[in-house]
């Protein structure tokens, strides 16, 4: 019997049913874009192959000016049908259900021809959009129900109407961005009347057969954001239009708290889910944060939710249901929610795709084919490189011995999830051990691979990784103690007054570490040190913030003359500058190191020596690349040779995400 009977059960949402509860949510991944349907037809194939009962695309533009950029895909014409229609037709002949989203874009959409309720410009767009009259309007609900038809015409099995997060029929809604005095504002009535009358006209537009889910957001986490009797009246008035689902959104993109950040509690928002859930009488979809089977057959459990959105999580694992059923779950790749390629990527412009899964939306390029010659390979070194290397050559039939110097697997990993809001990275790390094991890989833990254990093999993958570098800053006799990064997240004592010094990721990481109070980040603690509250209570949800103070005084200094964390990941950054501000770390810019004293470090800055106070100096200056001495009698064989991936090939700006990426791009041409 399985262990999550709700999760894996049908559920019929009038159209059709679907085979289990689990829904990829929407996720934009660029590419629609690249114009390569054949790539995007795998992309959703994988996830139907594997499994998932219900997807929704990336948001589709009804028109040009709704787009999230220039450019944003739609179904504009009869070339667009016809692509989507390869589409739909993979996932239809893997037994799978999508849906495609129809996403307007309102003042969101960055570019000049953006148009809104009112030409009010979005904190996160350096564009005002154009305030749309009446007659412009009606061809945003003409369009958006053209859209639903050529969705229908191209074999999707129905749409999510995007009306939250911000987005345009968000905007209409909200007395925040809506400040109109005509037949579409004002009144709580003329603000939901755009709404209503897109899903109206979108059900006129395909039929009674056709599934049509509406997305809400049930907190906006801004000000002036929608109450919470506001939000069920919306999301009636949708149901009373002709939607059949309500999926749940949490959050405005220009809101200043995390939602689906690593450091958020898993299921966080499904009691609100909950709570809309017993006001309607319709299916319900919780989201954000749910990662893992438990927590989603818990949700459902609890009568929280109907189905259970899990995006990131299917760009990690496209066969998350299949294994479930098979009683695999230990081979489920998680998601780690460090948003670093989907994310990132797609705010960078770049194809979105999985630190933990590079061939996310790559299926049609890195397909792991059996080997045609299998080989006796030895990996040395066991972090991320390494690790997946050895799994990804070991899946493909090649013999593998994998060699690590220390007691156990996962490289700096292993540091890593010692820090704050990176505890996702624990699950990756069992994963790594039980697919090593799964593959057939042999493992030999304690050993500093030499030419003798080398000698033999056909190729040999040298990832052993990097080792913190130390810049020779000159210390006074009796100067304070100087650390590393790698010791300090290893555990050795640090003072109560602490310089750290470099503040790229690592020196964030640090920071957080050292600056994070005593006790678990439980549910009401998060709420409460950002400021999420009831939004039955106050606008928006929000609160006042009470951040909890750090237990050391800390300064963070980077050479560079700018602002400290500019370099961090493109979604997350933000997140870490206001959790270090928020705690009182000082980060200074611009800092020349002269020496480390009694008293802790002289530095030069603006022209002004000062000496920044310290008990403990916490060098977090990069890292270099741990090489292996490989004589010339260890060239293997011909045909074979020696490849450096990871770190030990740059450790310059090096990651978990490109290492990664290396090992298995790698691993999939011997």
């Amino acid at each position: 019997m399985t262990p999550y009977p709700l999760l894996l059960s049908p559920l019929d949402l009038g159209p059709f049913r679907v085979e289990n509860r689990v829904m990829m949510g929407s996720m934009h991944t660029g590419l629609e874009e690249t114009g390569d349907f054949d790539r995007v037809a795998a992309f959703y194939a994988a996830r139907a192959r594997g499994g998932a009962g219900l997807m929704v695309t990336g948001g589709m533009a009804p028109n040009r000016e709704g787009g999230v950029f220039p450019g944003a895909a739609g179904l504009f014409t009869a070339a667009d049908i016809a692509n989507h229609q390869r589409v739909t037709r993979a996932v239809r002949g893997e037994g799978g259900r999508l849906l495609m989203q129809i996403l307007h874009a309102g003042r969101y959409a960055y570019g000049p021809d953006c148009v809104g309720p009112s030409p009010l410009r979005a904190p996160i767009s350096p564009f005002a959009p154009r305030e749309l009259d009446g007659p412009g309007i009606d061809k945003q609900i003409r369009d958006m129900a053209t859209a639903a038809a050529r969705a229908q015409e191209a074999g999707y099995d129905g749409v999510e109407v995007m009306a939250s997060e911000g987005y345009l029929l968000n905007q209409f809604f909200s007395a925040r961005t809506n400040h109109r005095q005509d037949d579409w504002g004002g009144t709580l009535e003329n603000r939901i009347r755009l709404a209503r009358e897109v899903v109206a006209a979108v059900r006129a537009a395909t039929g009674p057969d056709f599934l049509i889910m509406a997305r809400v957001s049930l907190i906006d986490l801004v000000p002036e954001g929608a109450l919470w009797d506001e939000v069920v009246t919306l999301a009636r008035a949708l149901v009373a239009a002709g939607a059949q689902v309500l999926n749940t959104g949490i959050g405005w993109h220009e809101a200043r708290i995390p939602t689906i950040a690593g450091m958020v509690p898993r299921g966080l928002f499904a009691p609100l889910t909950g709570r809309l859930r017993a006001a309607v009488e319709v299916p319900v979809v919780a989201s954000n944060r749910i990662n893992t089977a438990p927590v989603a057959e818990a949700i459902l459990a609890a009568g929280q939710a109907d189905l259970i959105s899990m995006a990131r999580p299917l760009l990690a694992e496209p066969e998350f249901v299949a294994k479930l059923r098979q009683g695999r779950e230990a081979e489920i790749a998680p998601c780690i929610a460090c948003n670093q390629a989907c994310l990132d990527h797609t705010f960078s412009g770049r194809i979105a795709s999985c630190l933990v899964n590079p061939a996310a939306a790559h299926e049609d390029e890195l397909r792991p084919e059996p080997a045609a010659h299998p080989k006796r390979i030895a990996v040395v070194g066991a972090g991320p490189a390494g690790a997946m290397a050895a799994i990804t050559a070991a899946g493909r039939g090649h013999a593998v011995t994998l060699f690590e110097r220390t007691d156990r697997v996962g490289g700096l990993l292993n540091l890593a999830r010692a820090v704050p809001g990176k505890e996702e990275f624990g699950p990756l790390l069992d994963w790594l051990s039980h697919m090593l094991a799964v593959t057939g890989v042999d493992l030999r833990l304690g050993v500093q691979a030499g030419a003798a254990d080398l000698a033999g093999f056909d190729t040999v993958i040298v990832a052993t990784g990097t080792a913190p570098r130390r810049p020779d800053i000159p210390a006074d006799p009796g100067a304070v103690p100087v650390l590393d990064y790698a010791q300090v997240l290893a555990g050795a004592p640090v003072g109560g007054t602490v310089a750290i010094l470099g503040a790229g990721g690592v020196g964030f990481d640090v920071a957080e570490y050292l600056s994070h109070p005593e006790g678990p980040v439980t549910p009401e603690v998060f709420c409460a040190e950002w400021g999420v509250g009831d939004p039955a209570e106050t606008p928006g949800g929000l609160a006042p913030a009470r951040p909890r103070p750090s237990p050391r005084a800390i300064t963070l200094m980077q050479r560079k003359p700018e602002k400290p964390g500019r370099g961090l990941g493109k979604t997350t950054g933000w997140i870490h500058r206001a959790t270090l501000a928020a705690r009182g770390v000082k980060m200074l810019g611009g800092c020349s190191y002269r020496r480390i004293t009694a008293q802790g470090v002289e530095i030069e800055r603006d022209g002004t020596v000062e000496t920044v106070p310290a008990e403990t100096v916490v060098i977090c200056a990069g890292q270099e690349p741990v090489g292996l001495a490989l004589p010339e009698a260890l060239a293997p064989p011909e045909g074979g040779a020696v490849h450096v991936v990871g770190g030990a090939r740059d450790a310059s700006a090096l990651d978990a995400k490109r290492a990664i990426d290396e090992a298995v791009r790698l691993a999939l041409t011997l």
